[in-house]
């Protein structure tokens, strides 16, 4: 009984005492909700727990971020502390604390605590001695915070204003930017920003330390010299040099150019020479330009060069003249005529020297068509003067008019093409086409091909004359061609097909069909179809707007549709209405069938009445085997009604019904004659034995 009750309470925890907790609130609190970058955040979470007098304390505190598990400890008390230090932006957000009790948990309250501010960021330069041309790499570095970052990296420039670039960087804390360095400058100065994103919005650093490069020119800014460096006119000789200093020898290029036309260069050199004859031409802006990779350096100088002599003027007694007739070209120069003239003609580019002398008599040719020029010169100046263009003129020959198509026959409401052209003749060419004495159209060719004139026929005249007129410059009067006819075709329009028996005709007989057009060039195709058939019925060509057909013996078949079909050069086959036509028996034919009928229900009525007759007849045997008897004695007794040639008798038949049908009564001799036919009629038959 004892050992009973020993095991019991041994081996029942339930009569033990039980260990009971439950968590009423867990609070978090800090010191202060803003911290200043760099401090510290002190977060206190405390429990307010109820428990059986037997439980242990023991509680577990887990601190939260953001929903992100940043600090747990287990402690025997009701309080725990989590100490962030030193504080960074990135250390801003929503704080929560839960307890664990012996797996039960509750959760505070969140709380919002905010960092302030930035740590000032450091800027390195890689060089802190560059040369025009090359490029500023700097180094913005953020070390104590996490990204992202964005980084403002800052030029300062010498007017205050600044060049400012920007960078984002996501995974490091740190960001580099090249600046290049640009003729003119000297002592740069940079800095660099930080910007973080954080909950509570956009931070920004204090401007980094200044970071101080020194720019040392690889060259100078070139230097322009003109000889002589004034008075300059035209004839004198003109110098223009164009030198720099280099810091040390590099591969530079130096060029002097005038209206971005490059008059001379070199590489490699510090100075560069161009020279040339004083003219007006060399009035203008001159450019000195000095280049190393992406650097380079300019200065210009304008240059005015006074005119000796103005330029030569060239005076021609025609610029259009016949063929053989006098050309005179006259040089001269405004208020100087001591002067070296000569006179040029063009083509080719260069020209060919006609004569050395201010003047120039001819006898002009076709092949004295061109440009012509005079030179003048004083004191070694040239000057030309502007080009006059000169045309001799060849007659026009006599045109031709021709058709494009080489056809002489078109359709009303087409486009006639004709083509007027002049063989000979010096352009440009006017062509004038005249339909009878009427002026159409009037064409410039300008060089020696052929004018295209285009007609549009819309009025109908079976003839139409044409001729063109050719002329040019040439004072010889306009020349015509010779005069083309062309015939214009009309289409056949409004075919009409009937016939004079208004659509029913006798068989045998005959009809007559008319087929005729409202329109359309002469001669006339016309052919008459039976619907479906392939071949026509009728064919003819005429010189007329008609015709008439008769289509004889008809027949019966001959019933159906009909239709005319026309055509002419003009159009393609143009078909009619159909017409029906319905071919009907003769008078006489009517007669003759309805004769024939008769005579076959008369021969049809006769058989059947004689058929009744027959079996009427049947029907008394007795009455016809006595009568056989009767018939055979009497031929003993009385000679045979009839005797062939050879001597052997044949009974004679004689009808008992008249043509009409009745029966006539005979006499007895008649009778006993009939009975005998009747006996000589059944003694073949079987019945007979």
């Amino acid at each position: 009984m004892y050992l009973a009750v020993l095991v019991i309470l041994l081996y029942c925890p339930s009569l033990k005492a039980q260990d009971i907790v439950t968590i009423n609130q867990v609070t978090l609190t800090s010191p202060s909700h803003k911290v200043t970058n760099g401090k510290s955040i002190q977060l206190n979470c405390s429990a307010d727990i109820s428990k059986s007098t037997s439980f242990q304390m023991e509680l577990t505190f887990l601190f939260y971020k953001d929903d992100n598990l940043v600090h747990n400890t287990t402690l025997k008390d009701v309080q725990a502390r989590h100490k962030i230090f030193p504080a960074r932006l990135v250390d801003s957000g929503s704080y929560r604390c839960t307890v664990d009790a012996k797996g039960k948990t509750k959760s505070s309250n969140d709380l919002e605590v905010q960092v302030e501010g930035l740590f000032q960021p450091k800027l390195t330069a890689l060089k802190t001695e560059v040369t025009e041309g090359e490029v500023v790499t700097l180094r913005c570095e953020e070390p104590e915070e996490k990204p992202p970052f964005i980084f403002l990296f800052d030029k300062l420039l010498p007017d205050q204003k600044k060049q400012t670039k920007k960078k984002q960087e996501l995974r490091e804390n740190f960001a580099s930017v090249d600046f290049p360095v640009q003729e003119g400058d000297s002592i740069l100065n940079f800095q660099c920003i930080v910007q973080v994103m954080s909950p509570f919005g956009i931070s920004t650093s204090d401007p980094s330390n200044m970071t101080l490069v020194t720019v040392v020119e690889p060259f100078s800014k070139p230097k322009m010299t003109v000889r002589p460096p004034q008075n300059i006119t035209e004839g004198d000789r003109i110098d223009i040099e164009c030198t720099t200093v280099q810091v040390r020898n590099q591969d530079i290029e130096i060029l002097i150019q005038r209206d971005r036309k490059i008059l001379n260069s070199t590489r490699g050199q510090n100075s560069v020479t161009y020279s040339a004859i004083a003219t007006v031409e060399n009035n203008g802006n001159y450019t000195c330009k000095v280049e190393l990779g992406g650097v380079s350096k300019s200065s210009s100088i304008n240059i005015v060069v006074p005119e000796l002599f103005s330029k030569p003027i060239l005076t021609p007694s025609l610029t259009d003249l016949d063929e053989n007739q006098s050309l005179n070209l006259w040089c001269h120069i405004n208020g100087s005529l001591n002067a070296k003239y000569s006179i040029i003609k063009r083509p080719p580019e260069n020209g060919i020297l006609l004569k050395s002398s201010s003047n120039l008599t001819i006898t002009a040719r076709v092949n004295d068509t061109g440009s012509y020029v005079c030179r003048a010169e004083i004191k070694g100046v040239i000057k030309e003067s502007n080009p006059v263009q000169i045309t001799v003129y060849a007659p026009v020959s006599k045109p031709v008019l021709s058709v494009s198509n080489s056809s002489t026959e078109m359709v009303l409401g087409d486009t006639l093409l004709l083509r007027c052209q002049s063989v000979f003749g010096t352009p440009p060419i006017n062509y004038t086409l005249f339909r009878g004495n009427r002026s159409i159209q009037t064409i410039t060719v300008l060089d020696n091909t052929y004018a295209e004139f285009r007609d549009i026929q819309t009025t109908l005249h079976d003839l139409r004359e044409y001729r063109c007129e050719a002329s040019n410059r040439h004072s010889y009067e306009k020349i015509s061609s010779q005069r083309l006819n062309i015939t214009v075709l009309t289409p056949i329009r409004n075919v009409s097909f009937g016939s004079l028996l208004y659509q029913e005709a006798e068989s045998g007989g005959d009809i007559t069909f008319f087929c005729s057009v409202k329109e359309g060039s002469l001669p006339i195709n016309f052919s008459i179809f039976k619907q479906n058939d392939k071949k026509p019925l009728f064919y003819e060509s005429k010189m007329s707007t008609k015709v008439i057909w008769q289509m004889t013996s008809l027949k019966k078949q001959d019933t159906g549709k009909y239709f005319c079909e026309v055509s002419n050069r003009a159009s393609l086959p143009v078909r009619s209405n159909l017409l029906f036509i319905n071919v009907i028996l003769a008078a006489w034919q009517k007669g003759f069938i309805a004769a024939i009928v008769l005579a076959v229900i008369a021969i049809a009525a006769s058989g059947f009445w004689w058929y009744l007759r027959k079996k009427e007849k049947g029907k008394h045997p007795s009455v016809e085997m006595s009568g056989s008897t009767a018939a055979t004695n009497s031929t003993s007794e009385k000679p045979a009604s009839g005797q062939n040639n050879d001597g052997e008798f044949y009974p004679v038949l004689e009808s008992v019904y008249s043509e009409d049908g009745e029966n006539h009564v005979k006499s007895t001799d008649e009778n006993k004659d009939s009975g005998g036919n009747r006996h000589s009629r059944i003694e073949g038959s079987p019945d007979a034995t």
